[in-house]
């Protein structure tokens, strides 16, 4: 997780607990993990496109 230590990840976490309260913390991870995936789902399809033109040109 880059240079992220535990200190600072347990940080963020209790800014984020005191921010939104307990009761949201597992929606808001629940909808993180939908975007993150979201995003892999098209940086794959992008990259699997430019793929293709590239083979496809040097034909």
């Amino acid at each position: 997780m880059g240079n992220l230590g535990l200190t600072e990840i347990l940080l963020i976490g209790l800014v984020l607990l005191l921010f939104f309260g307990p009761s949201r913390l597992p929606e808001l991870g629940k909808s993180l993990g939908k975007g993150i995936q979201e995003f892999k789902k098209a940086s794959r399809e992008l990259t699997s496109s430019v793929k293709d033109d590239v083979t496809s040109d040097k034909q």
